[in-house]
């Protein structure tokens, strides 16, 4: 039974129970401030900042919003990358008790029009070269204010000029528009004292959005509540603390580059290493030149990691932990990196996670000093876990294949404006606590190690990224050439999964390379890169199933079949 918790005594130092204080994040990023102001908080392109300094941009940055007209109850669109601003935002709008929505900084503008429709946001925070996309848009509430950052606001003179050297002065120069104002206007102020909202731990505090029951993007609301637990989680099991740093690689519109990479610093009192595009070169960098030591990712991260030479000769006996997420973590990658670490002075060994933004992100993973081949390993404190028979709330034997279902304190609150969508994912099991099950298939040994077996939902997992069919193949649809399509995730060496769809023409003759180039470059105007089909294959008619349904199923096992005869 999963109220036994058989995983217990394989936590090692780590504690059955963490006591989570019952504030909002902004409360508990004071509370570290209070502990060590003069510790750093954030890093950024070597720009740093004091704890004591961060929470002083934090409620300038509040004192300007609210000088804007953002109340409590609102939402405020953040479409930033890894960045100061977007962290400042995040901590200062839920200061107001303001609802921040965080979203992809490469967003196309349907992408982004869907998004302020959902969040009914009228004020977004976006960097200057991304202005033409939201200028586009017309949601149905009139998007009434765009704050624009630039990338140099906390660069030093001399990276100033580089930027702009590089990428800077490529970058259009912004028309008039009543509606923007800029972040670093804002920020000098005078603006007055915003008062804090009266606002709850239990009160929503962040929209992310993931896939849902549906397949296309949902607006999953979570607590103050939610963060904190899950940050504190994922602090306690990779031993993070005062003094320590973690790369934040992963962006803050997913919940693992914001629940962990950023959160979970700020809770443990740690340095999040801000990294704004990622790329493994300038991992790589960062890893010699800040010696973090806590690195957490996606599988190609870490294969791109064990494949970068400038590596062969750094000191990484920095690095204490090192999680993999996202994705499932090929074995010959692991060996490959653990090489790697032990061969330049370290003894960490990858370990797989397991996690979904509907409870943040990672609530599972390997205890430190244990490996079993190819577990997501054991629920972190106070989060419970257990597989049900599907379609079921009935607990599964131990062994058998059934659906992951989780429970604790880092589950979400539900899916926005979508009751019945809550309703079918989060359940009151017969112990009469709410269990979401994760559309997830997977097992349990009899130790309490959990192993992720396939997707229950339809969603394509590319290199770390969530890829929703529906909504890919939505966008096909909208083509005048295209009479049927059916997008599916094949295995790929690189990316793990690789997007690839399969398309019925109107007119069969049309059938050739440039058809397929014009259906890929569609999808890109439409669409984020790694949304867009990698390979388009051409069908006189595509498999059903007895209800008529394409069957998606029966295309990647095809694909498959034709990969391994070769």
């Amino acid at each position: 039974m999963a109220s036994e918790r058989p995983w217990l005594r394989f936590y090692g130092s780590v504690p059955a129970s963490l006591d989570y204080p019952k504030v909002t994040l902004y409360e508990a990023v004071v509370a570290s401030a209070q502990r060590q102001p003069d510790a750093i908080a954030w890093d950024f392109l070597d720009t740093t900042c004091t704890y004591r300094d961060f929470v002083a941009a934090i409620d300038t940055c509040a004192n300007a919003l609210a000088a804007l007209g953002l109340k409590a109850g609102e939402r405020l669109l953040i479409s930033m990358p890894t960045s100061p601003q977007g962290v400042i935002a995040f901590y200062a709008a839920n200061k107001l008790g303001v609802l921040p929505a965080m979203i992809h900084p490469l967003s196309t503008p349907p992408e982004i029009e869907h998004y302020l429709n959902a969040s009914r946001a009228r004020t977004a925070l976006t960097l200057d070269a991304f202005y033409d996309r939201f200028a586009a848009v017309k949601p149905r509430l009139a998007l009434e204010r765009i704050v624009l950052a630039r990338i140099p606001d906390y660069l030093s003179p001399v990276k100033r000029f580089g930027f702009w050297l590089t990428k800077g002065r490529k970058i259009p120069k912004v028309p008039d528009d009543a509606r923007v104002r800029w972040w670093s206007a804002l920020m000098r102020g005078p603006h007055p004292e915003a008062p804090r909202a009266d606002a709850k731990t239990d009160d929503p505090a962040a929209i992310l959005f993931s896939g849902g029951t549906t397949g296309l993007p949902k607006g999953i609301v979570l607590s103050n509540r939610n963060l904190i637990a899950e940050g504190m989680q994922a602090a306690t099991w990779g031993g993070m603390g005062r003094g320590d740093s973690i790369l934040a690689i992963l962006p803050i519109f997913h919940g693992f580059g914001l629940g962990v990479c950023v959160n979970a610093a700020f809770m443990a009192g740690g340095t999040s290493i801000l990294v704004p595009v990622f790329d493994a070169k300038a991992v790589a960098k960062l890893l010699r030149k800040k010696r973090p030591n806590l690195l957490v990712g996606v599988p190609t991260l870490f294969d791109a990691l064990a494949k970068d030479p400038s590596l062969a000769k750094a000191d990484l006996s920095c690095l204490r932990a090192t999680f993999s997420g996202a994705d499932t973590l090929p074995r010959p990658v692991k060996e490959r990196f653990e090489q790697l670490v032990a061969e330049r002075g370290g003894k960490v060994k990858l370990l797989e996670g397991y996690g979904l933004t509907e409870a943040v992100t990672a609530i599972m993973a390997m205890p430190v000093n244990e490996y079993r081949e190819r577990s997501i390993g054991v629920p972190f404190p106070d989060m419970l876990a257990k597989i049900c028979v599907p379609g079921t709330t009935d607990e599964a034997p131990v062994g058998e294949e059934g659906e992951i279902c989780v429970s604790g304190p880092a589950v979400m609150l539900g899916y926005l404006d979508d009751p019945e969508a809550t309703r079918q994912t989060l359940r009151v099991h017969a112990d009469g606590r709410t269990w979401l099950h994760t559309g997830d298939l997977g097992r349990r040994d009899a130790d309490g190690f959990f192993y992720f077996t396939v997707r229950l939902k339809r969603m394509i997992k590319s290199s770390g990224f969530n890829v929703y069919p529906a909504q890919v193949e939505g966008v096909l649809y909208r083509h005048p050439l295209v009479a049927e399509a059916c997008v599916v995730g094949v295995p790929d060496e690189a990316q793990v999964e690789r997007v690839k769809a399969y398309v019925v023409l109107k007119d069969p003759a049309q059938a050739n390379d440039a058809t397929a180039q014009a259906l890929i470059d569609f999808c890109r105007q439409n669409l984020i890169k790694w949304s867009c089909p990698r390979e388009i294959e051409f069908r006189t008619e595509l498999p059903k199933t007895r209800v008529g349904k394409i069957d998606f199923k029966v295309l990647v096992q095809e694909h498959v079949a034709r990969v391994e005869k070769g």
